[in-house]
């Protein structure tokens, strides 16, 4: 019999996204899967929502301290992606896209580092 192969099989407890995946389903197979929706809701939503009245719904529950975590992951991203290389996938295997993203990592840690000493 083989051993595990992949990466393990794991649910996170919940899952960030933005405004754009609030959508029905996508809370419906999350809630499903019991996995914590941290997606804000779309103005016409909650509008059309309170439009119905009671028939509606409940408002959905938002996490505005989980979701600010997501923001700063999307920043790390964006500043990662600010050399071409990475943006572009240039490389051509994983090993070397990846030397890339911790070489593009490091540089930006020793920038803080070095912007954080007076």
């Amino acid at each position: 019999m083989r051993g595990p192969v992949g990466r393990p099989r794991t649910r996170p407890d919940a899952v960030a996204a933005d405004k754009a995946y609030s959508s029905r389903g996508n809370r419906a197979h999350l809630r499903k899967r019991r996995i914590k929706a941290v997606i804000p809701e779309k103005k016409d939503q909650a509008a059309n929502r309170r439009k119905k009245g009671s028939g509606g719904g409940r408002p959905v529950s938002h996490d505005t301290e989980l979701y600010k975590e997501r923001n700063t992951v999307e920043r790390a991203i964006n500043r990662m992606k600010a050399w071409r290389g990475i943006a572009t996938r240039y490389d051509k295997t994983p090993g070397s896209y990846l030397a890339g993203l911790h070489l593009r990592a490091s540089v930006i840690w020793i920038k803080d580092l070095t912007r954080a000493t007076p």
